[in-house]
């Protein structure tokens, strides 16, 4: 029975609300939160949501692209000015629906190969050699619409 309750509890969804004064507001906890402490949520795989508190607007959307400008601007960026550049190009595009599902089935097969190396196994040059082995299939990917660097 304890069980039950356990997984009953994970699939609640917890609700971040912004104020006017760009202050988060964690519900499940009763605090103001930060940014950072957002990205912990993501980096710990809750599941929430970003409401606007006074219209109820889900800004989750965002508020992650908030925290990747962040990360962006901060030490070494993921995505170069050429990835950027295909990227905007997509927006309007016929082809945006499925630049958006690529993304997201080569981010899952990041996650699931990532999974196992995480315990130990993965190196910093391992990781430089994925993350390089994933910008040429991407490259290739956008170079198949005619849209090179």
């Amino acid at each position: 029975m304890q069980k039950s309750a356990s997984k009953d509890s994970k699939k609640l969804q917890r609700v971040i609300k912004k104020y006017p004064n760009r202050r988060l507001y964690d519900t499940d906890t009763s605090t103001y939160i930060t940014l950072a402490e957002i990205k912990q949520l993501v980096m710990d795989s809750e599941v929430f949501s970003v409401l606007d508190a006074k219209s109820g607007e889900d800004i989750t959307r965002s508020i992650l692209l908030q925290i990747i400008l962040e990360e962006e601007a901060n030490g070494s960026p993921m995505f170069t000015t050429p990835v950027l550049s295909h990227i905007i190009r997509f927006y309007g595009h016929a082809m945006q629906g499925m630049m958006g599902g690529y993304l997201e089935k080569n981010m899952q097969a990041l996650m699931d190969m990532q999974a196992p190396m995480v315990q130990g196994v993965m190196s910093n040059n391992v990781f430089q050699q994925m993350q390089e082995q994933m910008q040429k299939q991407t490259e290739q990917f956008l170079g198949s619409f005619g849209l090179k660097r």
